[in-house]
Order: C-alpha cells, then sequence, then structure tokens
C-alpha cells in the first residue's frame, strides 16, 4: 500500500491548461470594444443629422422672419385689401335694429331657417314673417333659396343664434304708406275686424285703424260691419304715437259727389224687404224699390233677385244730406218686363238705355227752361232746337214759343 502511494505520488501530472479558457475570454475581450465602436459611430450620425435638420430649420425661420420684416406682401396673393374685403363681406354688426342680408335654407311650420354669415344661423319665426296673420311662413312667399333684407330683434341665449324679422321692416313701410295716402287724400278699402264703446276697427296696409261713429255715415250697428270692407279716408296718421284715424263719412261723401243722376253703376244685393232690395254701390247702401225693378209687376222680389247678386243699376236721386240713393233697372229694360225674362240683355244694354234716359231728361229741362223764357222775354234769350240757350233773334216772336204740342216727359 506504502509502495503504490510512493508509486502514486512520484506521478508529476501536467497544470491543467487554461489556454482554451484565455482563448473565449480572449474572444470576449476582442468583441466588446468593436460592438461599441459601431454604436457610437451610429449614434454620432444620427445626432448630426438631427445637428443638420435643425440647422436647416433655424436657416427657415431666420429667412422667414427677414422676409417678413423687409418685403411681408413679396409673392403673397391674398393681400390686406383682400382681407378688409373678407372682414366686411363676413362680419357684421349684430346689435338690435341692424339690418342684415340673408338666404333661407330651411322652413318649418314655426319659422325658417336663414344664412347671415354669422357664426351660427339665424332664426325668423313665422309671427316675424308678415305684418299679416300667418299658419305657415310659405304664405308669405318665404322658401328655400329667397335672398332678403330682415333686422335683428334679438339674440336666442340658449345657442347665441340671432332672431330675425321681416315684420318690423313691412310696418315701417306700411306706415310711411299710409303717409302718402293721406297727403293724396285717397279713398280705400279697409276691413273691419272689430269694434268697441267708440268706433270699430279696421285694417289699412296691414295697419289696425280706427274709425269712430262719428265717422260711419251708416247707421247699421258695429256687429252688422263686422268682416266687411269699408271705404275709408285717412284723418290722422302719427306713426311715433302708433295712432290710426279713420273716416268713412268723408270716404262717402267722395264717392257720392261722383254719383250723377242717371249714371249707371255696379251694385251688389246686400239684402231684400217686402219693399225693394239693398243694393251696395261702392261702399254706399242704395235702395231700389220693388216698384222701379221691371215695368212688370214684380210679387215676390227673391224670384228676380236673391243676395249677393251682382247687377246694374241707375241712379235716379240722391239725398246727400240724409245719405239715400234710390235706384232703378226698371228705366234700364229694353222693353218692358226684360228684367223678369232676361237681365243679361238689361245689363248688357244698361248704358245705352241710361243714355236714352239723359236725353229725355234734357228735353224736358230744355223745355221747362222754353217755358219760363216764354213769360219772360225782356231776359234776351231764348232756347235753340238743341236745348241751348242764346240771345233772342228775329226768328221767334217776342212773346216767346207754343209748347202746347209738346209731349210731356215719360216718369
Amino acid at each position: 500500500m506504502a509502495a503504490l502511494a510512493q508509486q502514486f505520488g512520484g506521478l508529476k501530472c501536467p497544470p491543467i491548461s487554461i489556454t482554451k479558457n484565455n482563448k473565449l475570454s480572449n474572444s470576449k475581450n476582442q468583441y466588446h470594444p468593436r460592438k461599441r465602436s459601431v454604436i457610437s459611430a451610429a449614434a454620432l450620425a444620427i445626432a448630426n443629422a438631427e445637428t443638420r435638420e435643425r440647422m436647416k430649420l433655424k436657416e427657415m425661420f431666420e429667412d422667414a422672419y427677414e422676409r417678413c420684416r423687409t418685403t411681408p406682401m413679396e409673392n403673397v396673393a391674398f393681400t390686406i385689401d383682400d382681407f378688409h374685403d373678407a372682414l366686411e363681406k363676413y362680419d357684421f354688426n349684430s346689435e338690435i335694429g341692424t339690418k342684415v342680408k340673408g338666404t333661407v335654407f330651411n322652413t318649418d311650420a314655426n319659422g325658417a331657417l336663414v344664412d347671415i354669415t354669422a357664426k351660427s344661423s339665424a332664426y325668423l319665426p313665422v309671427r316675424e314673417a308678415s305684418i299679416h296673420n300667418l299658419k305657415h311662413v310659405a304664405e308669405a312667399g318665404i322658401v328655400p333659396g329667397l335672398r332678403e333684407e330682415f333686422v335683428i330683434i334679438g339674440e336666442n341665449e340658449a345657442d347665441d343664434s340671432l332672431i330675425l324679422s321681416l315684420r318690423s321692416i313691412q310696418y315701417d313701410l306700411a306706415w310711411e304708406r299710409c303717409r302718402l295716402l293721406q297727403a293724396e287724400d285717397v279713398v280705400l278699402k279697409g276691413k273691419v275686424v272689430g269694434a268697441n264703446k267708440g268706433g270699430v276697427v279696421a285694417i289699412v296696409e296691414g295697419l289696425r285703424g280706427f274709425v269712430p261713429f262719428s265717422q260711419i255715415s251708416t247707421k247699421s250697428p258695429a256687429e252688422e260691419l263686422l268682416d266687411k270692407e269699408i271705404p275709408l279716408k285717412f284723418v290722422e296718421v302719427d306713426e311715433e304715437q302708433s295712432r290710426l284715424v279713420l273716416s268713412n263719412r268723408k270716404a262717402m261723401a267722395d264717392s257720392q259727389a261722383q254719383l250723377g243722376i242717371g249714371s249707371v253703376v255696379i251694385g251688389t244685393v246686400q239684402s231684400l224687404k217686402p219693399y225693394g232690395a239693398f243694393i251696395d254701390i261702392g261702399g254706399i247702401n242704395g235702395l231700389l224699390h220693388v216698384s222701379q225693378i221691371s215695368h212688370d209687376r214684380v210679387s215676390d222680389i227673391a224670384t228676380v233677385l236673391q243676395p249677393g247678386d251682382t247687377l246694374k243699376v241707375m241712379i235716379l236721386s240722391h239725398d246727400r244730406e240724409r245719405g239715400r240713393v234710390s235706384l232703378s233697372t226698371k228705366k234700364l229694360e229694353p222693353t218692358p218686363g226684360d228684367m223678369i225674362r232676361n237681365p243679361k240683355l238689361v245689363f248688357e244694354k244698361a248704358e245705352e238705355m241710361a243714355q236714352t234716359f239723359r236725353q229725355r231728361i234734357a228735353q224736358a229741362e230744355a223745355m221747362a227752361r222754353a217755358d219760363m223764357l216764354r213769360f219772360q222775354p225782356e231776359s234776351g234769350l231764348t232756347l235753340s232746337s238743341e236745348g241751348i240757350l242764346g240771345p233772342l233773334t228775329s226768328d221767334l216772336p217776342a212773346e216767346g214759343l207754343d209748347l202746347s204740342d209738346t209731349p210731356p216727359a215719360e216718369d
């Protein structure tokens, strides 16, 4: 055993070689510096590129700054004038009362949306679409595509949209129109829409005017005038006080002044009574007595006339003080009874028959004047065959004319 130990102890083992490990270690030490070198080069390249880009941008900004400082408008198509024009076109005063142009692009039952080039659409309520009462803006011709001038009357706080009106503009125009009509002393029609203890309210040019009872020619109660159109004249037009006073009496006086005996007018049957028919002739009520309807006897007026019928009548008499007008269709009949059998023929021949009637009246008046001259030869006047007064001539006897053979005028 000892010999064996001695034998092993005499053995000399060569030392373990670390060449391989050294090679691995050296291999690692050889690769690390090269990798770091590549990474550093890449980072430097990126940094250089960024630096060049920053320098390029800096040069661009410096160049732009210099151009803005020295020649700001060079090669610029949009000039300062263009800018001011754009402001004038798209910017406007949105204060209440300002008038603006706008285009309607949508409508509904409550109103219309209008483009007025503001930050939001403007709204036109239906109540502001017209001076008249409307159920829909389309009744006033307000449809998409319509371009009109509006006036700003308020702002909707919910969405900052503006509220527009056409009614305010029309209201101002209506007052101006009334002032002109008053200056021209024009007669116009007004519709009665209400009444109170002092008079009636009538609509003229879209405005509500007051007609005192003292200025109404008819004695009819106010209730009978409701929804009827009556002739009116302006008495007072005061926009500042919103005061519009009208007169039916003045208008009727003008209309009645044009009614001459024997003239033919068109009328409408208003009502029937046992003694005749009341005819509206331009705002004036005339009486067509049953005896003046036809030469033939009329037992029942309703068989000849009905309320609402339009017909031609002739003025027989006109009492301006009492406001009474007597009418006739009997005098217009070409042959007796035509008003009952063929009223259309009566109306066709009305002017011709009225001319004949006026000639008969003129002849009767001429004969009356001649008869007076017969008893007054000292006047030195005489009557020609045409019914014209002239100086007395030797052709006629001084004692006057003998008119005993002259037939009497018809009634």
